[in-house]
């Protein structure tokens, strides 16, 4: 705490400055703990303008400004911050305030994704409380350990299409990692006393659990987490645990007893105001409503859970809403309530650009329309990508063109064409000529090619001895600027023309009197005195830290040696881990699982559920006559995205 750190000042001057950087200070933290980070960090900021000669005082303050700028997300700055401060507590040899530090930077690489970094820093923070016996410091740093290894294995997981509990090795291995860390973190707060401490590792063992299927042990913990938020009168973690047993308890088959406490979650969202958990819940029911074939309640609350996305203006959660609205119809019988929102799913699923999301959706319009027997020129228009009577304007390539069909069958076939073309990346826009002849048959009908005149500009002759002559003279211009760039030594032999047929050719007596010349060891300490420079420029500095006022009674501090061991072989193996995560920034990301949206809940939760009850799901689906001729293979009712 900023109070436990006021610095000891000698002057008036002295008293007023540091009166004013620690009054600011204190502001600030004062609004950050009421919850207005915004308002903290600017009187942090306009401390840390005054300055401070206290080291310590200006490092408490680092670590506050790194903590705001973290709940505010940004994440840059906060990073920064944690840098200053782990540099100034390094330079004044404050080990527990360089835990602190290594451990707040851990956190803050956690969630920029840098987890191999963040490792490292929390395994420092590990280190030093151990080293000085701070039992609270290890259990955070445990504790921080263990969430970067579930972090790490939750983005592993995203996109994975095993069953529960089938997960590759590679990923059950971060979570067992991270389950460790959690339950070490158990045992020395359950040491420690501390039960807030103890409901959070609580959780997270049965996040952890859940992930790597072990949905026994995964009730187990998140049932004790909820007995200790309701403890607590903790409104939000008690919310956070019903869902979590909701959604362990379905894959135990356990559907009624879900719903209990999804209706659990739902009531307190609705208490917190917290629209988004709201529709999550929803989401929730609406699904294992469905699972128990009560189909009127799933669409109530898919219904629901529509609405609010409609009003966070979530589309991923629109659309999976509609997705899931029309297997409900489906199952009831009524196709065209179904058609309708299958529409509207694809009209969304092209909207975000969800490629999977619009297969489905389509192969769901097609066996519904062909079970109504109706076509498209049928339907009203449902905000669809394209029109079935009239002039239509397509955008092929960058061009447009005003095509005219009466045959709604044509234009059908012909936008299908449009839309498996667009798709291929070979063929950038703009570039008509680039087109196979396959392709061209979209201008027989409508434009006569006769009328087409392509006029292409006949192609640049060049003599091949140009491109000689061109590299004839760059070597010419670019060795006269090498040329400017040398240290010309004056030897008057040479200029006098004395050595002969030599053709200026000098000895090795000459050369080794040019080489201990008065004139070559200024040029020597010359390069000498310019590299250390450069090398200087790339050392910390202290005097660069924002805030510090350097004085007699801290330029001592600043000077001392805090560390004049050489480095051991753990800080080379953390150098290396470090800078292969920098290596890994530079390549190509792979591609997203799918978009997201925060109105449905974790997306691999539903999917894992349709695989895990993909037999009960078939049977309460009816039967389109399409399905004889396609075979049970091209049922489309699955969750692609």
């Amino acid at each position: 705490a900023l109070t436990t750190r006021l610095p000891a000042a000698h002057s008036l001057t002295e008293i007023e400055m540091e009166a004013s950087c620690l009054e600011l200070a204190l502001e600030g933290e004062r609004l950050c703990k009421a919850g207005d980070f915004k308002g903290g960090t600017a009187f942090f900021e306009a401390s840390v303008q005054v300055g401070t000669e206290d080291l310590k005082t200006l490092s408490a303050i680092y670590s506050q400004l790194g903590n705001a700028y973290f709940y505010l997300k940004e994440y840059g700055k906060a990073l920064e911050y944690h840098r200053h401060d782990l540099t100034l507590a390094r330079t004044i040899g404050d080990r527990i305030g360089e835990g602190k530090a290594s451990g707040n930077l851990g956190n803050t690489l956690k969630v920029l994704g840098r987890f191999d970094e963040a490792a490292v820093c929390c395994q420092r923070h590990l280190d030093i409380s151990q080293e000085q016996g701070d039992k609270v410091g290890e259990a955070r740093a445990l504790y921080n350990i263990g969430n970067v290894f579930h972090a790490k294995g939750k983005q592993q997981l995203w996109g994975c299409t095993q069953d529960p509990g089938d997960l590759p090795p590679d990923v059950r291995d971060t979570l067992q990692r991270a389950t460790g860390f959690y339950e070490l973190n158990l045992c020395l707060v359950k040491e420690l006393g501390d039960r807030a401490a103890q409901g959070r590792a609580f959780g997270n063992l049965g996040n952890t659990h859940y992930l790597l299927g072990n949905f026994v042990e995964a009730i187990k913990f998140h049932r004790q987490r909820l007995s200790i938020a309701k403890e607590f009168g903790d409104k939000a973690a008690e919310r956070r645990a019903y869902s979590n047993l909701g959604n362990a308890l379905i894959f135990l088959g356990q559907f009624n007893t879900a719903t209990e406490y999804y209706r659990k979650t739902l009531q307190l969202s609705r208490q917190l105001k917290d629209q988004v958990m709201e529709a999550q819940a929803c989401y929730s029911l609406g699904n294992t409503y469905t699972l128990l074939q009560q189909y009127e309640r799933a669409i109530d609350y898919h219904l629901k859970h529509l609405l609010i996305a409609q009003e966070l203006t979530d589309r991923v959660g629109e659309g999976r809403a509609c997705w899931s609205l029309g297997n409900a119809y489906v199952s009831l019988g009524n196709h065209r309530q179904a058609l309708h929102y299958a529409r509207k799913h694809l009209d969304i699923s092209r909207e975000i650009g969800d490629r999977n999301g619009e297969l489905t959706a389509r192969m769901n319009v097609e066996q519904l329309m062909e079970a109504l027997g109706v076509n498209e020129s049928d339907l009203s228009p449902c905000g669809s990508e394209f029109e079935v009577q009239g002039m239509r304007e397509i955008s092929f390539y960058g061009s447009t063109l005003n095509l005219y069909f009466q045959n709604s069958q044509e234009l059908d076939s012909i936008s299908r064409r449009s839309k498996s073309q667009q798709s291929q990346p070979s063929r950038g826009k703009g570039y008509p000529d680039s087109q196979s002849s396959d392709e061209r048959q979209w201008f027989d009908s409508p434009v006569d090619a006769n009328e087409i005149t392509v006029q292409v500009p006949p192609p640049l002759s060049r003599d091949p001895s140009d491109e000689d002559c061109f590299f004839d003279l760059l070597s010419k211009f670019q060795s006269s600027r090498m040329d400017d760039q040398r240290c010309h030594l004056d030897d008057p032999n040479v200029e006098n023309g004395e050595n002969g047929e030599n053709g200026g050719a000098v000895s090795l007596n000459e050369m080794l009197a040019l080489i201990t010349s008065p004139q070559t060891e200024e040029l020597f300490d010359l390069i000498v005195s310019s590299q250390s420079r450069r090398l200087d420029d790339q050392r910390v500095s202290v005097s660069n830290l924002p805030g510090l006022r350097i004085t007699n009674n801290n330029l001592g501090h600043l000077c001392v040696d805090t560390d004049p061991q050489e480095p051991s072989d753990d800080f080379f193996n953390m150098l290396i881990k470090c800078q292969s995560s920098r290596i890994d920034d530079q390549r190509c990301s792979p591609p997203e699982g799918g978009p997201r949206a925060p109105t449905v809940p974790d997306e691999d939760f539903f999917s894992l559920i349709q695989r895990a009850q993909a037999k009960r799901m078939d049977e309460q689906r009816v039967h389109l006559p399409s399905e004889e001729q396609d075979g049970p293979d091209s049922d489309p009712s699955g969750d692609s995205s």
